[in-house]
């Protein structure tokens, strides 16, 4: 494990498109077994972060440690295989796939067959409504129900961390309420640590063990969630509530 318990530690990191830089210097760790919050504007550089640590990004400069592994020039196949999942803003589920198709894809890449099939029958138990659906075609579910479905295909490939990009985008209240409840059980029961970028800011803090505040690509602010739900000037400064 990395410095201070760390399973992901991010050190300078600074990434961009072209030679734009969008990120500067970031520092971040992301604990074992916790919920890490990264809130901010729009513009902060919240999905940059995600795409760099996933290794869609190419950086700029710093350094990016899975489990103290350097993961700079890894592929992302084998991101993946050490135990990184990316789900993207927009879900990313293929429409003329089964939810069944879907999720096997998750786990195409593990030679422990009998246990795939395993990571398989849990993601339809926590996921009743994918369970009665799940040979429908993705275009036919309902956006929660796709949310679900792109959770489920990086579950399936049993991740110790899972980067999630805006899960509740265009989602009905009821429905973020149940997705931020699940990614508290699954922390809790698996031991899974969750890199989360969201708007929606008392949805995400509420969850989180520790908030990240971006501001214009910079880290702004980190401190435990309930600290920065109780802090008004900076809600204010940076997060608009």
């Amino acid at each position: 494990m990395s410095e201070l318990g760390g399973l992901l530690v991010v050190r300078g990191l600074s990434a961009g498109y072209g030679a734009a830089p969008v990120l500067h210097d970031v520092d971040l760790t992301v604990a074992p077994g916790s919920i890490s919050a990264v809130v901010g504007a729009n513009g902060a550089g919240k999905t940059t972060l995600l795409r760099a640590v996933s290794g869609m990004l190419r950086p700029l400069a710093g350094r990016i440690e899975l489990a103290g592994e350097d993961l700079r020039g890894t592929p992302v196949e084998q991101l993946v295989r050490r135990g990184m999942a990316h789900v993207p803003e927009g879900r990313g589920v293929i429409g003329e796939l089964s939810v069944d198709e879907n999720l096997r894809l998750g786990g195409l890449w593990r030679r422990d067959r009998a246990d795939a099939a395993r990571a398989l029958d849990e993601v339809y138990q926590l996921f009743e409504p994918l369970a009665r659906r799940r040979r429908h075609l993705g275009h036919q579910l309902s956006g929660g129900e796709r949310q679900m479905l792109a959770l489920g295909r990086a579950l399936v490939g049993r991740p110790r961390l899972l980067l999630l990009d805006e899960p509740s985008l265009g989602l009905a209240p009821r429905v973020v309420a149940q997705i931020m409840a699940l990614l508290r059980q699954l922390r809790d029961r698996t031991g899974l640590a969750v890199l989360l970028v969201e708007q929606n800011v008392r949805s995400a803090l509420s969850v989180a063990d520790q908030g990240v505040v971006m501001s214009l690509g910079r880290v702004a602010a980190t401190a435990p969630a309930a600290e920065l739900r109780d802090d008004a000037d900076l809600r204010h400064a940076y997060l608009g509530f």
